[in-house]
């Protein structure tokens, strides 16, 4: 683990995020998730670079295809949208080595296995839906995506822990955030919503991003940077998740370790599936915990209201560390389709100027602003799209055709 430490690698030049200009390459974008695998295929046809023209969803893919979707399926699907042109990949975690989107080759394909251990849970289904993909398209140039790579702007005091420096030298041990894809699609998408497509720095737009979903973390954009995040080492960390406990005191864990005498394994599991919204009210489906807490259900009351507690004490910190706010944007399961949390987060943050119009918060659509008159904050749901941001990243890294 000692080598996870090198210089991380970069893609040249250009920023990959809505800045493609070429002929639209028809990119086939792989997210492999913890339940399903999810193929879309971007562009083609003759229409928009972004449009959908063909998609498909599997189960997720097991180590060495076992377990999953085994490879008949996936080439069936894969030959059915045509040929593509390039292949985007959703890779959760870069570590230390790929602060950028990179071409997969053999060497590149060994570091991402070195960063199992970073993310064991989620890793794993990356690279088999990496080698379930590139097995039916072995010609086809693969472009890795990273999920933390948006993250690596963050600055030093951000990103650093306070613990010794030996163990910081050693070993990887800093902030590296996660849902990356996703904040900087919304964050970049609210700047061009806003009238700023191309934020100035340093006085640029100061966004606060909340990805609320099964999983959920906050970013703070400033001039189209992360500046911070609420997860950190793992994905664990920060807010309140449908079974993920969110952050603890870490004396908390040495404790149940001593005195409980709680094993390592069965402390990872419940803190990572027995926990969050699952462990404070008995249901990790948020449309069940705000139904039971409208009817007075104690635990769900409770849950909501922890979720909600966590969310506006993270948001207040992301904007302190861009000394301010100008825009918040929703976007995740949670983020896009609960109005109630949005206006009660937002009704618990009007000291930082953002309210939301009940009407427009209650309405339905993909993307739309949610302002109340006169409030300073603007505010946005945004349909998280990390087809589009992978899309992109690919084509600005590949030559066009």
């Amino acid at each position: 683990m000692d080598r996870l430490t090198e210089e991380p690698e970069s893609s040249p030049g250009t920023d990959p995020a809505f800045s493609f200009t070429g002929p639209p390459l028809r990119v086939l974008v792989v997210n492999a998730g913890s339940s399903s695998l999810k193929l879309r295929v971007l562009g083609g046809a003759g229409g928009p670079p972004d449009e959908v023209t063909g998609a498909a969803d599997l189960p997720a893919v097991g180590g060495a295809l076992s377990g999953g979707a085994d490879s008949a399926a996936i080439k069936a699907a894969i030959e059915s949208f045509g040929p593509v042109d390039a292949v985007g990949h959703r890779i959760v975690h870069g570590g230390t080595l790929y602060a950028a989107p990179v071409l997969v080759t053999g060497q590149v394909r060994q570091r991402l296995e070195s960063l199992i251990d970073l993310a064991p849970l989620h890793q794993p289904k990356s690279l088999a839906a990496l080698d379930a993909v590139t097995s039916v398209l072995p010609d086809i140039p693969a472009v890795a995506c990273f999920d933390t790579a948006f993250h690596a702007t963050i600055p030093e005091d951000a990103a650093t822990f306070a613990l010794p420096v030996e163990w910081r030298t050693r070993w990887p041990l800093r902030r590296f955030g996660f849902h990356g894809l996703s904040h900087s699609y919304v964050s970049r998408r609210a700047a061009q919503l806003t009238g700023h497509p191309v934020p100035d720095a340093p006085a640029g737009l100061r966004v606060v991003t909340c990805h609320l979903g099964a999983g959920a973390s906050l970013a703070a954009v400033k001039s189209g940077r992360s500046v911070d995040t609420t997860m950190g080492f793992t994905p664990l960390d920060g807010l309140v998740m449908a079974t993920r406990s969110g952050s603890v005191d870490p004396g908390l864990v040495l404790w149940l370790e001593e005195h409980a005498h709680m094993p390592s394994r069965e402390l990872a599991a419940t803190l990572e599936g027995r926990s969050g919204l699952a462990g404070l009210a008995g249901t990790s489906d948020m449309r069940e915990v705000l139904s039971r807490a409208a009817a007075g259900d104690a635990r769900a009351v409770l849950g909501r209201d922890v979720y909600l507690h966590r969310l506006r004490a993270a948001t207040a910190s992301m904007a302190a560390a861009m000394d301010g706010l100008d825009v918040l944007v929703f976007t995740g399961g949670v983020g896009e389709n609960s109005a109630e949390i949005r206006a009660r987060a937002a009704a618990g943050l009007g000291f930082l100027g953002v309210a939301v119009d009940e009407s427009r918060n209650t309405a339905r659509g993909d993307e739309r602003e949610i302002t109340a008159p006169g409030a300073r904050v603007r505010a946005f749901v945004i349909a998280a799209r990390e087809d589009k941001q992978i899309a992109a990243e690919a084509r600005a890294l590949l030559p066009s055709r």
